[in-house]
């Protein structure tokens, strides 16, 4: 019998080193998503096309989907905020288009400078855009388990955001919890409610590790059909609004709860281990993984 399967979606190369205080040179970019590609992940996050006045640490994106050239079985996605930045997605061969929006009002207009409503409006171009392509969309839903600025948000106020993605077109939501707070029961509350809402086949979960809750929030939400979870090799990232944001949750911790449940991920743990050791030098600090701590003092 096949042992049931879940896809660990990579962001590291994107969504952790956005948040680095230097950038990551286009080459060092390529290794890591090459590495990372090698060790099985089939599904990475390869950068994004915002704007590099914003984050310069994302300069470079198109360079890196030219040097990491399509594949069968690898989907290299990037993150766009508008019609622009599909256009240089879908120019460099982007394989997969995510976009962003925020359950909560405040940290929407602080983050992507409009309203909730004002963002998913400015998305309906690029679904369109990205479906005239054929290339798939992904949404992301940020604050789903807290704020910043407004504290708690309300399980409704994430349920509506993640049904108007899939009403644009998303074919899968990612549920973000940004700064990290979430804990076990409430991240299983809010995932059910989206679940029922959406379907689970639909779902994805992406949560910070800055409590140390991450992997324990994503253990208590697998029994509702939940077969993608977003990671970060080395548990690079963290949200720079989050005060004492450790990062992401380890694309190595996951694995190993993960297998250790039985559960099929596709993944060759010892070649991730070496991929996050090899960027955590380049960024001259010790991997974020437990995992890979313990392994690589063996």
């Amino acid at each position: 019998m096949t042992a049931p399967a879940v896809t660990v979606v990579e962001v590291g190369p994107r969504d952790g080193l956005q948040n680095e205080p230097a950038p990551v040179t286009v080459d060092d970019r390529v290794r890591l998503v090459e590495d990372l590609a090698a060790a099985g992940l089939a599904r990475i996050e390869v950068g994004s096309f915002v704007s590099p006045r914003w984050v310069p640490q994302m300069a470079g994106t198109a360079d890196v989907l030219t040097r990491v050239p399509p594949r069968p079985g690898l989907t290299r996605a990037v993150l766009v905020p508008n019609e622009t930045g599909l256009a240089a997605a879908l120019q460099a061969g982007a394989d997969e288009i995510a976009v962003f929006a925020a359950a909560s009002e405040t940290f929407s207009r602080k983050n992507t400078n409009g309203s909730i409503a004002e963002v998913l409006a400015r998305f309906e171009p690029v679904a369109a855009g990205a479906r005239a392509a054929g290339v798939p969309l992904r949404g992301y839903v940020s604050c789903v388990l807290g704020c910043p600025y407004e504290g708690a948000v309300p399980v409704a106020a994430v349920v509506h955001v993640a049904e108007r993605l899939v009403a644009l077109g998303c074919r899968e939501v990612s549920l973000g919890d940004t700064i990290g707070v979430g804990t076990p029961g409430a991240a299983r509350a809010m995932t059910a409610a989206v679940v029922a809402a959406i379907g689970a086949s639909r779902v994805a979960l992406h949560f910070h590790d800055t409590y140390g809750q991450a992997l324990a929030n994503v253990y208590a939400c697998l029994d509702l059909g939940i077969t993608v979870v977003d990671s970060a090799v080395a548990g690079l990232g963290g949200c720079p609004y989050a005060k004492g944001a450790s990062g992401n949750l380890a694309t190595e911790d996951l694995v190993t709860m993960l297998e250790g449940l039985g559960l099929e991920t596709g993944v060759d743990l010892d070649a991730v281990i070496r991929a996050g050791d090899r960027i955590s030098q380049i960024l001259g600090r010790p991997t974020g993984s437990k995992t890979a701590r313990a392994r690589l003092g063996r």
